[in-house]
């Protein structure tokens, strides 16, 4: 058994429970705890605090001075505290899963404190998604997808507190942990267009730069044309076959 969450965005709700759907679809039989980290619930129960405000249509995190594109662009540090498990992973609502989760699964080492796929991204562009501003920092996509050793002592570093007041660049970072204490996964398990290795066939797809449910934006490629976009869709039929709009896909907790 493993704690899964997966990142939750008002705006953009619906990604979760494809991303959630995904998961259980490629992988039958998963033993896993799938919940959605809902911002407001993290602030409901005191465990997310840093200053934030809006500026015009962007989340603006105060104390990084700085753009957030999503909700849960900081909280996912919270995973590993909130989490039960001895692993927990993490992952963005934006992912399209397609190979078997519990071959990931099966990679964890205890050695490392965090494993993830270490991508080389240098994005040319200047928006992504729904008109958000396309942020270049060190390290940029590795918290995407983490799977996190909770029994790892370094991890102790990574406190509440720590989480409210630090810049996001140094927690995207992992700055609290030496180069030697991050593990690597294989790129197929967090694949993105234009910035992982085009000849990987994708276990998981990230769609970081935006995806099918979005409306095109001037000067970027249309959103339909996105590799695996066809597939996301597909899915995402699959999963309300036999409910209403109303109808939630499953009974996931909203948070553990």
């Amino acid at each position: 058994m493993i704690d899964i969450f997966v990142g939750f965005d008002d705006r953009h709700a619906e990604l979760s429970d494809v991303c959630a759907f995904s998961m259980r679809n490629s992988s039958e039989g998963l033993a896993a705890n799938i919940c959605m980290l809902d911002l407001m619930e993290m602030r409901r129960r005191k465990l997310y605090y840093r200053p934030t405000e809006m500026r015009g249509n962007k989340l603006w995190d105060r104390i990084s001075d700085a753009p957030m594109s999503t909700d849960y662009a900081l909280s996912r540090f919270l995973a590993p505290i909130i989490g039960d498990t001895a692993w927990v992973l993490f992952c963005d609502n934006d992912f399209l899963w397609r190979g078997d989760m519990e071959e990931m699964l099966a990679l964890a080492d205890d050695k490392y404190a965090v494993m993830c796929v270490k991508h080389h991204h240098d994005p040319a562009e200047t928006i992504k998604m729904d008109a958000q501003i396309q942020t270049v920092y060190e390290r940029k996509n590795w918290s995407s997808l983490v799977l996190w050793n909770r029994r790892h002592p370094a991890n102790r570093a990574l406190t509440v507190d720590l989480i409210n007041h630090l810049s996001g660049c140094d927690l995207h970072r992992f700055f609290w942990l030496k180069d030697d204490q991050i593990g690597e996964l294989p790129a197929e398990w967090n694949w993105i267009d234009g910035a992982s290795p085009p000849d990987v066939e994708p276990k998981a797809v990230h769609f970081t730069r935006g995806g099918p449910w979005l409306d095109d934006l001037p000067g970027l490629e249309s959103f339909s044309a996105t590799p695996y976009a066809d597939e996301w869709l597909a899915l995402r039929e699959q999963m309300h076959g036999g409910h209403t709009d109303d109808d939630s896909y499953s009974d996931d907790a909203q948070l553990a």
